[in-house]
């Protein structure tokens, strides 16, 4: 988006920038009026270049208290990228910690979900994941244990989507998600480090394989301070009709 700010803009963008990473998060900026005359800029321009950093959430207004630095949301991508991955791609270092692992036999709406038969064996897990050691995730995923055989939760350590394609020659070719807004119980915003008032997004899902078989089904809890989804849209061309209608 700051393609667009003019040169002067663009500079006082880069000396916002500067500012912003030599002060910790919640400081406050000093106000308009005195980085205007220190920078000698208008202060329109000044406050065009804090505009885009509040867009991209580097910066945020508080009404009748003043402009604060903040932490930056993490975009992560709608598609086949497991958390381990995505993490990577933006520079910070995966974790995480096994919180619960159980063996299980398939109940209806379990069964149903990973299309298998009722009584099935199955495991469940959950996981608290991290980025550079803080709390982002905690991810529920449940897989026919009969796709996993000798799976234990020490294996559980890094990337599943890594494990599964190794070991047992599962890969992600697929799948579907649904994204609602929720708010934490206790014991999950416990996990987090977040109060229950703290709002989160809630990604529940099923993954296939080459072989079309739902091999994962995941419930997993962001927060919702540090995450916001992205997706690309696409149009799908139709065709148009020629003067006979045909």
């Amino acid at each position: 988006m700051h393609g667009s700010l003019p040169g002067k803009a663009a500079a006082i963008r880069a000396l916002l920038l500067s500012l912003i990473d030599t002060l910790p998060e919640g400081a406050a900026l000093p106000p308009e009026r005195e980085l205007a005359l220190r920078w000698n800029v208008a202060r329109m321009t000044l406050r065009r270049a804090v505009d885009e950093l509040v867009i991209e959430e580097l910066l945020v207004r508080r009404h009748g208290s003043g402009t604060y630095t903040t932490r930056p949301k993490v975009a992560k991508w709608l598609g086949m990228i497991g958390f381990s991955e995505d993490v990577r791609r933006r520079g910070m270092r995966p974790g995480s910690t096994m919180l619960e692992f159980r063996h299980l036999r398939a109940e209806r709406a379990a069964a149903r979900r990973l299309r298998i038969p009722v009584g099935d064996p199955i495991i469940a897990f959950t996981r608290l994941r991290l980025a550079d050691d803080v709390p982002m995730v905690v991810e529920r995923t449940t897989l026919p244990a009969g796709y996993v055989p000798g799976l234990q939760a020490d294996d559980l350590e890094g990337s599943l989507y890594d494990l599964l394609e190794s070991r047992y020659g599962i890969d992600h070719v697929s799948g579907t998600s649904r994204i609602e807004p929720v708010m934490p119980d206790a014991r999950t915003a416990g996990w987090l480090d977040i109060p229950t008032t703290q709002p989160c997004l809630a990604v529940h899902g099923i993954s296939f394989d080459r072989r079309d078989r739902v091999f994962e089904y995941t419930s997993a809890l962001y927060r919702g301070d540090r995450y916001a989804f992205t997706t690309e849209l696409r149009t799908t061309p139709t065709p148009r009709s020629t003067a006979n209608g045909l």
